[in-house]
């Protein structure tokens, strides 16, 4: 269980059910007052090097934005929900958008407006829609806090449409009593144990994810498995035929019989790069020179030969193992 050193919190927040219950929840913790969660110049001016000491803190605001980004993988929209940032610190982070901005978590309690647009825009639809809420955050963690993902499943009724999160955490046990009817998917992100042990620091062990997995799907809700990122380390073909091998082996035939994949290619930055330097200087290097190329200023992809190269290796072991699965992409 997650447990802050330092709380940063608007003063808004107080007009809020959630946001008393959180202040009230966290009373014996030193609390510091600021205007704006997007914007601490105290955590801004921190060095790099104490970025895992940043993840202990929990920012707690209004959230103001409320666009839906128009997305065409898994989801319709891409919604800006309850929570931003993560308490754990996996090396690759894209939410580590910026010298340690957006790199602890932050909650915002304004969770009824949100949840109304949702259900507002789906309503009005003229099909069956897919919003994606966890993709700036974990709420899986994040429920841990605030329970928010057993509010929202709770809450979301009398609508057409579905709710997808993903996540690399495995206590979901408060979700499985759940009246869901089916309209929710939990796509879990999962990666060889080495490369958990190596670069996914603070997120839940392969197996306890494996066991989260069979557990929604008794559970009735529809299961999606993100190998993701995947991470060319000198053996990577050795670590993910074993990943694959596990899931095919621990998977319980319920899941195997319609769960989907997705399956992403690591990105990474000159951000990521001096961060983790600097926080986790005995950690593994994971830019590659030889394999990568530049994406866009400061930002770093796998070289088309080397990912060509891995669609090939996933392709051909994913119809050996689970031939009857469907894979969503693989970027």
């Amino acid at each position: 269980m997650f447990e802050p050193k330092s709380i940063y919190y608007e003063k808004d927040i107080l007009n809020y059910p959630l946001g008393v219950e959180l202040m009230d929840k966290y009373k014996e913790v030193p609390k510091i007052e600021i205007e704006s969660h997007n914007n601490i110049e105290e955590m801004r001016k921190k060095e790099n090097k104490e970025f895992a000491s940043m993840k202990r803190n929990l920012i707690i605001g209004v959230r103001k934005t409320h666009k839906f980004v128009e997305n065409h993988k898994t989801s319709d929209f891409l919604v800006p929900y309850t929570s931003s940032g993560c308490t754990a610190a996996c090396m690759y982070c894209y939410l580590v958008c910026n010298y340690n901005k957006c790199a602890y978590l932050r909650l915002f309690v304004n969770r009824e407006k949100m949840l109304e647009k949702i259900l507002r825009v789906s309503r009005e639809a003229e099909r069956e829609l897919t919003f994606e809420i966890g993709s700036n955050s974990d709420l899986v963690l994040e429920n841990t806090i605030t329970n928010n993902l057993v509010w929202t499943i709770e809450n979301f009724k009398n609508t057409k449409g579905h709710l997808t999160f993903p996540t690399k955490f495995d206590m979901v046990d408060s979700i499985l009593p759940l009246n869901h009817q089916g309209k929710v998917t939990v796509r879990m992100s999962v990666n060889p144990e080495e490369i958990i042990n190596k670069v996914e620091f603070g997120t839940s062990r392969l197996m306890n994810r494996i066991n989260a997995i069979n557990k929604l799907k008794q559970a009735g809700y529809k299961i999606g498995i993100l190998i993701a990122p995947v991470i060319m380390v000198d053996n990577w073909k050795e670590l993910y035929l074993e990943l694959i091998q596990t899931l095919n082996r621990e998977l319980s035939p319920e899941v195997k019989k319609d769960a989907f994949f997705e399956i992403i290619f690591m990105t990474y930055s000159f951000v990521h790069t001096k961060i983790n330097e600097e926080a986790f200087p005995n950690a593994i290097n994971l830019y590659d020179k030889e394999l990568m190329t530049g994406r866009g200023k400061g930002k770093y992809m796998y070289k088309e030969s080397v990912r060509d190269e891995g669609r090939k290796f996933f392709i051909e072991q994913m119809r050996k193992y689970f031939s009857g699965n469907d894979i969503a992409y693989i970027v």
